[in-house]
């Protein structure tokens, strides 16, 4: 007999249980490498395609790395809350497929927005050391910080998977910090939607967040559904 109940994992389906379990090992990882001196989001977070740290099995490693005990709380908090009912509606495999489609589609539009930055900045979607460029300070500063900065995070497959929330659980009443009233999943979700591409077309100096990403994983993870003909359920 458990004492102690059930286990933590007990009614949490396979691949959400082991989207966890990884996400906190590589979390471990890069806290135990970072005593080291060793900052694994160099490696294995990602970077624009053109960047001298771009490596060919980022986009899937980003999706495990996280920048700080927040941004790995928030996130598995999300996964935990709402992966289940999703993987348990599309069942294992096609949950999976999903996961990882959404992240993928999320590192996509972020790039592709980079791209549009580099291009505006340089006239070029690359960066050639061999060319002198002219370019004003916030140029240099925003170039730097595309070619140099990791993007890390499972936000962007996060962001599918709220999506998926918001259309097969539309009805399903959820309650929000700061809001006294509990709101419909398929309003909570646009309404998330609509402030993250507020923030991506409005995003000031120092915030480092990829609201593209978030962007590009809602929307991948919306043509999935449609694909798929998956549709609204009222059993929640």
């Amino acid at each position: 007999m458990n004492l102690f109940g059930q286990s933590f994992f007990a009614n949490i389906p396979p691949v959400v249980k082991n989207l966890l379990i990884i996400n906190v090992i590589f979390f471990i990882a890069t806290l135990v490498f970072e005593n080291m001196g060793i900052q694994l989001a160099y490696y294995l977070g990602a970077f624009y395609f053109n960047s001298p740290y771009f490596r060919v099995w980022q986009p899937i490693t980003y999706m495990f790395m996280h920048g700080g005990w927040a941004h790995i709380f928030f996130n598995m908090f999300a996964l935990y809350m709402f992966g289940p009912a999703i993987e348990y509606y599309m069942g294992s495999k096609r949950f999976f497929n999903y996961y990882f489609i959404t992240g993928l589609g999320a590192l996509a539009l972020q790039m592709l927005v980079q791209a549009f930055e580099v291009h505006g900045i340089l006239g070029s979607f690359i960066f050639d050391q061999a060319i002198q460029y002219n370019i004003a300070p916030e140029g240099v500063q925003k170039i730097r910080a595309i070619y140099s900065e990791p993007m890390v995070g499972a936000s962007g497959a996060l962001f599918g998977v709220l999506v998926a929330f918001g259309v097969l659980y539309a009805e399903t009443s959820l309650y929000i910090m700061l809001i006294p009233i509990p709101v419909k999943a398929k309003y909570a979700v646009i309404g998330y939607i609509v402030i993250e591409l507020y923030l991506g077309l409005n995003q000031h100096p120092g915030d480092s967040v990829a609201h593209f990403a978030h962007l590009g994983g809602a929307l991948v993870g919306y043509i999935l559904l449609k694909i798929w003909r998956l549709q609204n359920t009222n059993d929640y």
